[in-house]
């Protein structure tokens, strides 16, 4: 029987396609991995046995064939009959959060079918879903963002049963888009059920019923199974999705794990060669006055004007290229790419500017692209992705052309800041430089945008300038195995937060119950709904910076909490919803800081020094087992503490003893004289001549280790300043 199901559902004999989706007539037989086939007749014979209803996590990592886990998975659901012989789903909706891989899933979907028409792909517009729904199309391909949209349209559904396919559910189940997806999928139900309860009510009544409504909608559904997809399950994703064990623990339903991936050769381990790096700066004052500031505001600042000063910058980018031309450039048969990663769009315009003027000062034939969303402005310009890859071409190369231009052999670096660190796959993408802090999630994705396979791709390399090798182990250990969830999310919380909030005195209970006759009147218009918020808006102003900053961070506490839970837990009191919908709206009209810290301190000091030290090399190695995650919500928001007034003086010497060696005169001798032994070292002035910034650092660096031991006896404090840091 297993070799017959096999044979009739599983292999498959498909024609290849391009990248854009032109067939090649290439013909090859597909054929399931081990823990395709098992997760595939597992969720199915979970679904046959228990029904619609039901929440499925699968943690599948990267190099696990999930394209095609799911093009298997939604044939085999969309044909599931239980052991009465009834059909199992009416409809299965495969959706995605990104649009590239909603196409690949697409395309790879279509090639299983065996009967024409059963796959309906949604590129167009909502209407088509809508109809696609109603007409109880088979299998539907669509993305999450249609769904909004969908749930105004529809007033009501058919009571049928669905499967829905989620992939990278992490970033596809926000509270809000999850609530308009069940909406659709329900409409029917809830509102036959807002019928039958309506009867005779007084208006207050009837509000806490809409609010019990909207509630409802983001509930578990009896006529809706959601099969999550997800290489990297979130806390929240594990408590909404994951499985519940005897101890309290959540887990994913089925696993194939990074390890597992790894050590079978499907995706390289990108913590294998990662290599960390300091900056060394010192700043001084460029004022004779002595301005007193916010010490903790100040020191935000001054730390922003060193990372985006061009010099920092100019450091950075010369590491990146010299490292990329002696280690990496010749890689994948001298195919290799790199990414850099920025803190941020000014940053990511910044460092394309000093990467471009790098590339031609030393004369590399390489090329370099830039993504980010937007304009940024700088300096009086004003730039955007497309502008800046365009600047020198005969032609224009938009936003969704860049990821293409890429491919382009010349093409070797792309910098980015937030775009591509996810759903981009470049298998030549060799090595990365780094120069923004990463942590969980975020930082196992961002780095695995490296660990795609290639024929001649050995291995990757990391070059992080902005954290530790543990912080990197302590993001990747949880999702090194199987991720655990320790506990769920105690609901008390948001209680708690509730009470918070009331304490600050912005609004109370009679405000909320103002604007709830407001929003669930269908009568309403946006002008009464600013009107209800008006007076707690009022009230925020008047608060202190300290007061307001801790207010806004409460709020969207609040706001992303009951977001979430709203969706594991079905919850009786109509209050908490009236705040939810109070909050969410409340939180846009909130006016921006007003105490921001004047841009005056970063005109009154300059840079002194700057340098890039390496401080680690080699394997991080990740333990079989990390640390279960902890629930949502479990670390409570810090309060911004008092304003700290500091001369900016004291300022500037904090920082600089935090981020400088702190050097003495006695010191500054020391090294004057170990500066000039090296200048007069002929070894050295002839390496310097003919090498590579790099190759001369294989010469150098030894000569400077012997000097520093040499002063061991003569002065200790600054041989231990200099070996300690």
């Amino acid at each position: 029987d297993s070799v017959l199901d096999l044979v009739r559902q599983f292999i498959h004999e498909v024609e290849a396609e391009d990248d854009r989706g032109r067939k090649t007539g290439k013909h090859f037989l597909i054929f399931p991995r081990y823990q395709q086939l098992d997760c595939v007749r597992r969720l199915v014979g979970h679904a046959r046995d228990h029904g619609a209803g039901q929440r499925y996590l699968i943690q599948h990592s990267a190099g696990s064939g999930k394209s095609f886990t799911i093009a298997w998975l939604a044939h085999r659901l969309s044909v599931l009959h239980d052991a009465d012989d009834r059909r199992v789903f009416d409809s299965v909706v495969v959706v995605t959060d990104r649009r590239v891989l909603d196409r690949q899933l697409q395309r790879t979907i279509r090639q299983f079918e065996q009967t024409l028409g059963v796959v309906e792909n949604i590129d167009h517009t909502s209407r088509q879903l809508r109809e696609a729904l109603e007409a109880g199309r088979t299998i539907i391909v669509t993305t999450l963002q249609k769904f909004p949209v969908i749930a105004e349209q529809i007033g009501e559904l058919p009571g049928k049963r669905f499967a829905v396919i989620v992939d990278e559910a992490h970033s596809s189940q926000s509270g809000e888009s999850t609530k308009s997806l069940k909406a659709v999928l329900a409409a029917g139900n809830l509102e036959e059920a807002a019928q039958e309860e309506a009867g005779a009510r007084t208006p207050e009544e009837e509000i806490d019923e809409r609010v019990l409504e909207e509630i409802r909608s983001r509930g578990r559904l009896p006529n809706l199974s959601t099969f999550a997809f997800t290489a990297t399950p979130k806390p929240k994703t594990l408590e909404l999705f994951g499985s519940k064990r005897p101890d309290g623990k959540f887990e994913p339903f089925h696993r194939y794990t990074m390890r597992q991936a790894i050590e079978e050769g499907f995706i390289l381990d990108v913590l294998a060669s990662y290599a960390t790096y300091k900056a060394y700066w010192r700043l001084l004052k460029t004022i004779e006055d002595d301005p007193r500031y916010d010490k903790r505001k100040a020191e935000h600042l001054l730390k922003s004007f060193v990372e985006l000063h061009p010099h920092a910058i100019g450091e950075k980018v010369a590491v990146c290229v010299e490292h990329f031309a002696a280690q990496a450039a010749t890689e994948i048969g001298g195919r290799a790419k790199a990414m850099i990663v920025t803190r941020s769009r000014l940053h990511a315009v910044r460092t394309k500017i000093a990467l471009d003027g790098y590339l031609a000062e030393k004369g590399h034939p390489w090329k370099a692209l830039v993504a980010f969303s937007g304009t940024v402005k700088d300096g009086g310009e004003s730039y955007t992705e497309s502008g800046m890859n365009s600047a020198g071409q005969d032609r224009v190369i938009s936003d969704r052309q860049t990821a293409a231009e890429f491919e382009k052999p010349e093409y070797r670096f792309l910098v980015v800041a937030s775009k591509f660190q996810t759903g981009f796959d470049q298998p030549l993408l060799h090595t990365m430089y780094v120069d923004k802090k990463l942590g969980g999630v975020n930082a196992v994705q961002t780095l695995s945008r490296l660990n795609r396979t290639h024929p001649g791709k050995q291995g990757t390399m990391v070059l992080d300038f902005a954290n530790e090798a543990d912080e990197i182990k302590k993001a990747f250990e949880p999702y090194y195995e199987t991720t655990l969830l320790s506990e769920e999310t105690d609901p008390n919380l948001l209680y708690e937060v509730q009470g918070r909030l009331l304490d600050f005195g912005v609004f109370a209970t009679n405000d909320v119950e103002s604007f709830a006759r407001v929003y669930f009147d269908p009568r309403s218009n946006q002008d009464r709904l600013y009107a209800a918020l008006e007076p707690a808006r009022q009230r925020f102003v008047d608060l202190d910076p300290d007061e307001a900053g801790d207010f806004r961070g409460q709020l969207t506490d609040y706001v992303r909490l009951y977001s979430f839970l709203s969706q594991v837990l079905t919850f009786a009191d109509p209050d908490l919803e009236k705040l939810y919908v109070f909050a969410r709206h409340l939180r846009r009209l909130l006016p921006a800081d007003k105490d921001e810290l004047p841009r005056e301190v970063q005109q009154n000091i300059d840079m002194e020094s700057f340098r890039i030290q390496r401080t680690s090399r080699g394997r991080i190695k990740l333990e079989r087992h990390g640390e279960p995650l902890e629930p949502a919500g479990s670390k409570p928001r810090a309060g911004g503490g008092a304003e700290e007034l500091e001369a900016l003086s004291r300022i500037i010497e904090a920082l600089n003893e935090r981020f400088g060696l702190n050097l003495g005169p006695e010191h500054r001798v020391t090294l004057e004289q170990i500066r000039a032994a090296l200048e007069k070292d002929a070894g050295l002035d002839a390496s310097a001549k003919v090498n590579t910034r790099e190759n001369v650092r294989l010469t150098f660096d030894p000569k400077v280790e012997d000097k520093i031991q040499e002063i061991v006896e003569t002065n200790f404090d600054l041989y231990k300043r200099i070996t300690d840091d």
